[in-house]
């Protein structure tokens, strides 16, 4: 879970957890397989720079000054600055380079970039306007007027066969003579891997999960029932026969009596639970090919437990995260069903889209991931639907709370809702500390994407604090809401498998928070004490329910001075800008160990193998 940076918890309280993770239906914890290693040939490495266009020009060439810019008109895909290709309205070209050396023995290289393409072309048949990407003198793609779109559209290319080579990468937009196209490119990566044959096909999938979701409450916001659909694409090579519905809140009950119950399946049969009742298959009526779309649907009960938690009702104040049933993740080790752990999270999505309607007594509040808007429904009662877009899980509040708003001073709008029994002294205090956290992990990491940050803020909570997009709970305390905002970033923007490598999010959360803190971190590694050879900061959730007293030592603690050491060996500047590119090149996606140790030996010229051995990160 979400503990608050260094809270102890009480002895009782680390023995009911320890239990709950031993006693857990289904078994006991067992972590997924770990992909096969790469070849030792290979070092996989993002071999651009400067992607995200936030460090200046350098070492990009530009065809005219300008068009690595920030200026009014477009937006960045991240951070503030991007490379905005033509838009001039007569015949004009603009080219946009950078030599690459995609390295040898690498079976893996793969171009990628956000594209956002706007017109004033009419037609829809004539490529007038035109944007090429090429490597050396190989058109890779091609895009014009015709492929314009209202966001930024993520495209993938495959240059696996320049392995070896030093190139040049070049963006060349053209128009004709009337009528502008601007063709706006952001966040370019160039990664590489691979050097042995992966475990079957290592793409993620099923991807780009649309969720539709319409429940209505009872009286106290402890029951909701409706509907919900999931569409999804088959991103993989290999045909999808079923995909996993994860009901993770089914922990929180028994099989016997489930607070979330899934019934009347379209659009595929359902299967037997599993995994302690919170996962349940769907076979599909038909394999879906790549490139294939399908939805299912079903009715949705929720049942919310008495309990100040993350989903449980604390007096008239009710917490529902993790309760809409979300899609599993396939990649080339299989499908990741991994248990629900209390001591952390288990959680792995990918960036999906929500739209959630919530009808419910006006005499409750209704915060919630993504922007809300609220309006009248049957005598009494309220329909709030919020919509959220590259969010990994959807989450809400319900409940007579205060409230109260204000705006950061980068332009986030903030919203605090205090249970009973919080001053209103500490609901100002927490919403200025919102503000300016917010701000502070824009600033180092990327704009803020999800519109405003709402808190629910409950000094009952006994795991401290708990993020969703857009949505956190917290104690009264600087310190937990600081971390849990961050988790924006770390996990939310750039995401993970939290239960094979919590520390990707927990670790990089924590050091932030110390950095918007301007805590340095000073000698924290001295202090680092193993309990065997076996504890290590990289170890999945299924060691640390087994060692949960160590849990929060090893991968908070330990794990944000290790980050506060690699910045002493890298230097400040150097290590600000690898973790603003990291989040960069991972924007949506999702990151693994073997990629951040790559990025950061790409940063340096110190060999930093004996520094992943001395800090115990391996993978």
């Amino acid at each position: 879970m979400r503990t608050t940076p260094h809270k102890t918890l009480a002895a009782t309280a680390l023995a009911v957890a320890a239990l709950t993770a031993a006693t857990l239906s289904g078994g006991p914890a067992t972590a997924a397989p770990r992909p096969a290693p790469v070849a030792a040939a290979c070092t996989p490495t993002q071999v651009v720079a400067n992607g995200g266009f936030e460090s200046g020009t350098s070492p990009w060439t530009q065809s005219q000054t300008g068009i690595i810019t920030n200026r009014t008109g477009q937006s960045a895909h991240g951070g503030t600055s991007f490379a905005w290709l033509n838009g001039v309205g007569s015949t004009h070209t603009d080219t946009l380079s950078q030599s690459v050396t995609i390295p040898s023995g690498c079976s893996t290289a793969t171009l990628t970039f956000w594209l956002h393409i706007d017109t004033a072309e009419t037609t829809t048949s004539t490529k007038y306007d035109k944007l090429t990407a090429k490597i050396g003198t190989t058109t890779l793609a091609t895009y014009s007027n015709l492929d314009k779109n209202t966001g930024y559209v993520q495209k993938s290319l495959d240059v696996s066969a320049f392995a070896g080579q030093t190139v040049s990468l070049a963006f060349t937009g053209t128009e004709d003579s009337s009528l502008k196209t601007s063709f706006v490119v952001d966040d370019v990566a160039l990664d590489t891997s691979g050097g042995t044959t992966p475990p079957g096909d290592s793409t993620r999938t099923p991807s780009a999960p649309a969720y539709t979701v319409n429940l209505t409450s009872n009286a106290s916001g402890t029951g909701w029932t409706g509907h919900e659909s999931a569409t999804f694409t088959n991103a993989s090579a290999t045909a999808l026969g079923e995909v996993y519905l994860r009901l993770w809140d089914n922990y929180h009950g028994t099989c016997a009596a489930m607070p979330i119950s899934v019934t009347n399946v379209t659009g595929g049969t359902a299967g037997a639970l599993s995994v302690g009742c919170t996962a349940l298959q769907i076979t599909l009526p038909a394999p879906l090919a790549q490139g294939q779309s399908a939805t299912i649907g079903f009715d949705l009960g929720i049942t919310v437990p008495s309990g100040a938690d993350r989903f449980g009702y604390d007096g008239a104040f009710s917490m529902v995260g993790n309760a809409l049933p979300v899609l599993a993740v396939k990649d080339g080790v299989g499908w990741h069903l991994d248990p629900y752990t209390n001591n952390g999270e288990s959680f792995y999505a990918l960036a999906s889209d929500f739209k959630v309607t919530l009808d419910h007594p006006s005499s409750l509040l209704v915060p919630a991931t993504g922007g809300s808007v609220d309006t009248p429904g049957t005598s009494g009662r309220t329909v709030t639907t919020a919509t959220a877009t590259k969010v990994r899980e959807f989450a809400w509040a319900a409940g007579p709370f205060s409230k109260i708003s204000g705006t950061s001073a980068a332009g986030t709008p903030v919203n605090i809702y205090s249970v009973s029994g919080i001053s209103s002294a500490d609901a100002q205090s927490m919403l200025s500390t919102a503000k300016s956290a917010v701000d502070a992990h824009s600033a180092r990491f990327g704009a803020y994407p999800y519109g405003e940050l709402d808190a629910v803020i409950d000094n009952n909570y006994w795991f401290g604090g708990m993020e969703y997009p857009g949505f956190v709970l917290d104690l009264v305390s600087t310190t937990a809401l600081t971390h849990e905002i961050a988790h924006q970033w770390w996990y939310g923007i750039v995401g993970d498998d939290e239960y094979t490598s919590p520390w990707l999010d927990e670790s990089f959360t924590d050091y932030a928070t110390d950095l918007a803190q301007n805590k340095t971190g000073a000698s924290c590694w001295n202090s680092v004490s193993w309990s065997g050879t076996a504890e290590k900061i990289t170890n999945n959730m299924g060691y640390w329910d087994a060692h949960s007293s160590r849990y929060s030592t090893v991968v908070y603690g330990y794990g944000k001075c290790a980050l506060h050491d690699l910045r002493r060996v890298l230097g400040d500047t150097v290590m600000a800008k690898l973790l603003k590119d990291y989040a960069a090149a991972h924007w949506y996606g999702v990151s693994t160990t073997a990629e951040f140790k790559a990025a950061a030996q790409a940063a340096t010229t110190t060999d930093l193998t004996s520094f992943w051995t001395q800090h115990r990160i391996e993978g």
